[in-house]
């Protein structure tokens, strides 16, 4: 009996192969993609036990299980299995070492356990999931009672036989439920490390930017699972349901129908007729739909998988992204499907197909003419570049500048370069919008026509750099247009107003007594990693500040990107509303921006509230007071 437990190991990882093998022909259906397999390889060690235990430690708890549950059940199954070469299986203290080994994993087993039972949170997902500690722990305990008994001496008694039965039926259970049961995302979870689809996103690097579409293709974006690429398919099942991007989603706070979570789920289900019923949160105030019981079925539509106003609902802020420990994309699957309905289903949201028809015949979202843009700085003589050719900073102003209350943050930072001596110059009527919505919306189309014309415009003139108030303009203009020839320095306003404060550039006064808590857009923080700047600056001036809740790149969405307002998914709350809440709860005077999307989503705010002023605002009141 001395080799049966390394036995039942290796009967284990055939049964987990085999499983696993299963599965992969589903993979296998989507479509191709490249992956540098040698240095994800080399990288995926890194991968699992830094990038994802980053995200997987902002739960305590969580982070001190899994790595009991984890490392003890690699470690001791491994050694187990290893007990099968003659000198180590006779060693009666190699048999402790292991026993060692095997009870880490029943202390993690039991930490499994105690996060569901006797009630779980509700953003864990139950159902076979349920299972899950019972079969741990028989394997665990098991597995402790032969390898002691081994350790002893005793290796043929009737306890032994049972102890190995035991960890049998807890072993066999784990293997088997790799292709459909909750183990399928440790063997999903590290193939998907290492063919990641965003492989800059190691390393603490963002790689936030939308790859561009074919639009030659044969079909554009995804219509069934199978058009997805297939590490894509990957990353869904390395889904472990443990609901942070739920607990994330401004849309599912709202009471809107989406949920992140079951949005990976309902991909998943799609691609096989036997996936078990998912047991997790529902999309609140569900659309009824009628799903297709065939595998590789179309996603979208009231009489497929998912709802278009689930499609819909989802601002693109990424905090879904940004919360999730396996690092799936659900934003960029979004985004695919909303392609395939726009663009070759002509069904965008009822709002938007106005607007796409602005941007593509008048190169923005209201029709309006592009000279108009400027219509805010009367009196402050704004220099056009196309006058002289150059400038140090090319000011793009974005659509904010249409906005007649955004115009008042514009012309405070007009004053402050003004004041600062910066060499700066617009577009004047030769700014088109950078597309930005046009493509969260799926209308790729456009974007790219919107892109390469920009690009084209902003090749005729040299400047050093790029300058916007705008995070989404500035997103677009640094991250998405290198793929069209945009090689260039794009800042955030914030960032340039820090500059020229710390340069002795601008001198500001103090704004004593004035509390603050900034809410950082979600296209400046967690697309583009800008946090401090802004709260810097709001130091500088000497307000008081105050976090709120959720910050920084955890920070929540205004409800304003994504084409969110044009869709108008309607759900039991508004997503500013909530996020002034939030505010509120702070007990400060003024919530500072540093997005016009930000600033016209929270101003609609009814009732009373801080004031909504942007980071420019407050500085150059912070000048006039010093002055």
């Amino acid at each position: 009996m001395t080799y049966a437990l390394p036995v039942l190991v290796f009967v284990m990882v055939a049964l987990a192969t085999a499983q696993a093998l299963r599965r992969a022909a589903w993979w296998r259906q989507g479509a191709a993609a490249e992956v540098a397999w040698g240095p994800g390889l080399l990288a995926l060690p890194r991968r699992y036990l830094v990038d994802v235990h980053h995200v997987v430690a902002r739960d305590a708890y969580a982070s001190r299980m899994h790595a009991v549950v984890a490392g003890g059940l690699i470690v001791a199954t491994v050694l187990a299995g290893l007990a099968i070469l003659p000198s180590l299986g006779g060693s009666r203290l190699y048999w402790a070492i292991v026993a060692l080994a095997f009870g880490v994993t029943a202390a993690g087993s039991l930490l499994v356990g105690a996060r569901r039972y006797p009630a779980k949170p509700r953003r864990l997902s139950g159902g076979r999931f349920q299972i899950l500690p019972f079969l741990l722990l028989a394997y665990a305990l098991g597995g402790l009672a032969g390898a002691l008994l081994l350790a002893l001496g005793a290796a043929s008694t009737p306890a032994l036989i049972a102890a190995l039965a035991l960890s049998g039926v807890g072993g066999l259970g784990l293997a088997y439920e790799v292709r459909r049961g909750p183990m399928r995302h440790a063997v999903a979870g590290a193939l998907h490390l290492v063919a990641h689809p965003r492989p800059g996103r190691f390393r603490s690097r963002l790689d936030t930017a939308l790859a561009p579409l074919d639009l030659d293709a044969a079909r554009l974006g995804a219509e069934t699972p199978a058009d997805f690429t297939w590490n894509r398919l990957l990353s869904y099942d390395s889904c472990i349901q443990c609901g942070r991007c739920e607990t994330a989603c401004p849309a599912f706070a709202a009471g809107q129908p989406l949920n992140p979570k079951r949005l990976i789920q309902d991909l998943v289900a799609g691609m096989t007729a036997d996936e078990p019923p998912y047991a997790g949160s529902p999309y609140p105030n569900a659309r009824e739909v009628d799903p297709p019981a065939a595998p590789l079925a179309r996603l979208i539509g009231p009489d497929a998988r998912i709802h278009p106003d689930t499609l819909w609902a989802c601002t693109t802020c990424r905090a879904c992204v940004e919360e999730c420990p396996m690092m799936i994309e659900h934003v960029d699957a979004i985004v695919s499907l909303r392609r395939n309905e726009t663009m070759e289903f002509a069904r965008p949201p009822e709002k938007a197909a106005d607007i796409l028809s602005d941007l593509r015949g008048a190169g923005e979202p209201g029709g309006r003419a592009l000279s108009a843009r400027t219509d805010f700085a009367a009196g402050l003589d704004l220099p056009v570049i196309s006058a002289r050719g150059e400038a140090d900073v090319l000011l793009w102003l974005g659509e904010g500048a249409y906005d007649l209350r955004y115009g008042r943050t514009l012309r405070a930072l007009v004053r402050l370069m003004r004041d600062a001596g910066v060499d700066f110059a617009v577009l004047g009527a030769e700014e088109r919008d950078t597309g930005d919505l046009a493509r969260r919306l799926g209308d790729e189309a456009t974007y790219q026509q919107l892109a390469r014309a920009n690009v084209e415009t902003l090749g005729r003139y040299r400047f050093g750099r790029i300058v916007t108030a705008d995070p989404h303009a500035l997103h677009a203009l640094r991250n998405e247009y290198r793929v069209f020839g945009g090689e260039w320095t794009v800042v955030h306003h914030t960032a340039l107003l820090l500059e020229l404060i710390e340069a002795g550039r601008l001198k500001p006064g103090v704004l004593g007594g004035l509390s603050v808590t900034y809410h950082d857009p979600c296209y400046l923080g967690r697309y583009n990693g800008e946090t401090e700047a802004p709260r810097k600056v709001l130091d500088l001036i000497g307000a008081s500040r105050v976090e709120m809740a959720r910050s920084g790149r955890r920070s929540m969405c205004c409800g304003g990107g994504g084409g969110a307002p044009i869709s108008d998914v309607a759900g039991d709350r508004r997503i500013p509303d909530i996020r002034m809440g939030q505010a509120i709860e702070t007990g400060a005077a003024v919530v500072a921006v540093a997005c016009p999307t930000c600033t016209a989503m929270l101003e609609g705010v009814t009732g009373v509230r801080p004031d909504v002023k942007d980071i420019a605002e407050l500085l150059l009141a912070s000048m006039e007071l010093g002055a």
